[in-house]
């Protein structure tokens, strides 16, 4: 694949390490609070909810990029744990959103907690004051880039 010619060679590296860095450390971090008794897909599936409400399994199926065959019967695996519930939508009884229960708003919640824990450790461990600061710069930089 050929490269485009108007763009800087420092440009170019610095997306393929950018890319590079945050695939793997998103990788270690999921992996922090990685809980035995759910697949990775099902706990992408809770923090979604956590942060949507309730919604529906086609919908949910099409933010996780999954079928919708693949999605309800990730959902009835988090009913049985007793993570999620399903709820006749108040708009249209004929649709029922998926919702967290509490013991599953908890689940995510702790997930969240271990891998802020688990970053925040590894960056005090093994990082200078000097080095955080310029993490937290070089962020700045790269939430820029998110905007349109």
């Amino acid at each position: 694949m050929s490269e485009n010619p108007s763009l800087s060679p420092s440009a170019v590296e610095a997306s393929r390490e950018v890319r590079a860095v945050i695939s793997r450390l998103r990788r270690r971090i999921l992996k922090a609070s990685e809980a035995e008794d759910i697949t990775l897909g099902q706990a992408s599936v809770l923090a979604r909810l956590a942060d949507k409400g309730g919604v529906t399994a086609s919908e949910l199926a099409a933010a996780e990029g999954v079928r919708h065959q693949s999605m309800t019967a990730m959902v009835a695996a988090l009913v049985a744990l007793g993570l999620v519930k399903r709820a006749p939508d108040p708009d249209d009884g004929r649709r029922l959103l998926i919702e967290l229960t509490a013991p599953g708003r908890r689940r995510v919640e702790k997930g969240r907690q271990a891998r802020t824990e688990w970053l925040a450790g590894r960056l005090q461990e093994r990082c200078t004051e000097e080095e955080r600061r310029n993490v937290i710069a070089a962020m700045a930089v790269l939430e820029r880039l998110t905007h349109d």
